[in-house]
């Protein structure tokens, strides 16, 4: 049978910049991408609780969470994926995030910075054309992206 791992993302964007990490790979070596900060729920926590958790963990810094703006779903060969990505609305709070401080986020991550999603590799791609701004700012409804 196969599993479901449920995550939730943080879209801090600002300045036409979105908040971005690059991960360590198995080696030590950088990863040859930009992702969306984030992680995957614990069982029985809720979507806001595990960003929380998460955003802390990583970034060593309390999102204030905003409105859900992106729902991802797709399939590798043995799971299936379910992401939420919600507004982080203190964006600010991210320009100097400090990875040796944090409990997680030196040990995954080589580096954060706002990064310009049209000219830089961030994963999901779908983050490299859409117009952020606009969702954010906007009463449309949330984007659902699928690849099943």
């Amino acid at each position: 049978m196969e599993s479901r791992r449920i995550a939730v993302r943080g879209i801090a964007f600002e300045d036409g910049k979105l908040f971005a990490v690059k991960h360590k790979e198995k080696d030590g070596a950088e990863s040859d991408f930009w992702a969306i900060p984030g992680g995957g729920l614990d069982p029985g926590e809720s979507l806001e609780d595990g960003l929380h958790r998460e955003m802390i963990e990583e970034m060593g810094v309390a999102p204030k969470i905003g409105k859900l703006l992106f729902i991802q779903q797709y399939r590798s060969e043995k799971r299936e994926f379910l992401e939420f990505f919600f507004h982080i609305e203190n964006a600010d709070d991210y320009r100097s995030v400090d990875l040796s401080t944090t409990t997680h986020g030196h040990l995954e991550l080589s580096r954060c910075e706002f990064i310009s999603p049209a000219s830089e590799y961030v994963l999901p791609d779908f983050l490299q054309t859409i117009d952020i701004e606009t969702q954010i700012s906007s009463h449309q409804p949330v984007h659902v992206v699928s690849y099943l």
